[in-house]
């Protein structure tokens, strides 16, 4: 018997299904469902997030799972980051002044106030740098913390915590200061639903669009392969907003697809060209932005009437969609207009990352250090 079946049969069931989780390659497919009540060949672009090692165990055991995505490797990511951290040499500061060998326990600290995100990765990460270490939490991602809150705890070789430790809080505190926001933001925009949008730190595009949906948010497109999104520079090349939608319902029936399809509007005779088409020919169409039908105010406040009437024009044909001059100051007074949703940039951005520490505790470390004779 091998000392790692010896090691997996003494384990409990739960340790044991926690060590094949964190164990296994985040693997992502993308899959194409044939279309459902409907007799024609056309087919919806779906995806989906499963295991590879362990197909049994799924993105279903965590407290919010995160978007799916055909090719980003969430593992890869976590690698890069521990591998820009380590360079060609390592920790010299942990080899020159902590004993391979010395376990210690280190305490996760909220230092602010927050919605408390990135769990699930951090225990990736612990996973990547030693399987070994083990991480106990008392909050789980989506709750909120209060300032001087121990919310969870990571025991076991201290090098390896140290080496873990700021990759984990460079995840943690950015996951949860987008959390933070966007729960902050999505509470006023009801009954409007927040999203955020493509301006992501590059890389990170799957944690920030996860940390949104830890928030209480909604993920906007994941890219620019899984919604159609026409634009002004779309728009542009294609002469008018009447011949780009056309263009994209005339693509989408050649290559038997069917996904969401938004167009961006900016005034009110754009909205006017759109709807035109739509009650002309059978559209794809499924979503129009409003963008910078917010107005400021010299006082600060906003003038939502141009939106306001946007939406009453289109009167729940299509989803709508606001975007521009949204901040925590006007998000509620856009979500009373009516509109389906409202998306915002700042949630991802510029960001303020949630102050978040890690810190072994001294007195256990020194307990340990008199037993073995190293303190």
């Amino acid at each position: 018997m091998t000392s790692k079946v010896k090691e997996e049969k003494n384990m409990t069931s739960k340790e044991l299904l926690k060590k094949q989780l964190m164990s296994g390659a985040l693997y992502i497919t993308q899959l194409i469902f044939p279309r459902c009540c409907t007799t024609t060949s056309r087919q919806i672009v779906r995806m989906s997030a499963t295991e590879t090692r362990y197909p049994g165990i799924s993105f279903q055991s965590m407290a919010i799972k995160p978007p799916s995505h055909p090719t980003y490797d969430l593992k890869g990511i976590i690698k890069l980051a521990l591998s820009e951290d380590a360079g060609d040499r390592g920790d010299v500061t942990c080899m020159a002044t902590i004993p391979l060998d010395m376990e210690v326990e280190a305490h996760f600290l909220a230092k602010e106030d927050g919605i408390i995100a990135g769990i699930t990765l951090a225990e990736m990460v612990f996973h990547e740098v030693d399987p070994s270490l083990k991480a106990e939490w008392s909050q789980k991602d989506g709750d909120y913390v209060h300032k001087g809150l121990q919310f969870g705890k990571v025991y076991g070789r201290a090098h390896s915590i140290v080496v873990a430790e700021r990759v984990v809080l460079n995840f943690m505190q950015r996951m949860s200061g987008i959390a933070t926001l966007t729960k902050a933001m999505a509470d006023a925009a009801r009954p409007a639903c927040i999203l955020e949008t493509r301006k992501t730190a590059p890389g990170l595009r799957l944690v920030d669009k996860w940390a949104v949906l830890i928030g209480g948010g909604q993920n906007h497109r994941m890219g620019l392969f899984d919604m159609v999104m026409i634009k002004d520079n779309h728009i542009s090349a294609a002469g008018s907003i009447t011949n780009a939608i056309k263009s994209v319902d005339q693509y989408l029936d050649k290559k038997n697809l069917q996904m969401e399809v938004e167009v961006e509007t900016r005034t009110m005779e754009e909205v006017n060209e759109v709807l035109h088409y739509a009650s002309q020919t059978k559209t794809s169409l499924t979503r129009i932005m409003l963008d910078n039908m917010v107005v400021p105010l010299p006082n600060g406040d906003v003038d939502v009437s141009m939106l306001k009437e946007a939406v009453q024009l289109i009167n729940g044909r299509v989803d709508t969609e606001a975007s521009g001059n949204v901040t925590m100051d006007t998000v509620h007074k856009i979500g009373r207009t009516g509109v389906t949703f409202i998306s915002s940039g700042a949630l991802t951005h510029s960001v303020k990352a949630l102050d978040i520490s890690l810190k072994i505790d001294m007195e256990l470390a020194l307990q340990v250090g008199r037993r073995t004779k190293r303190a």
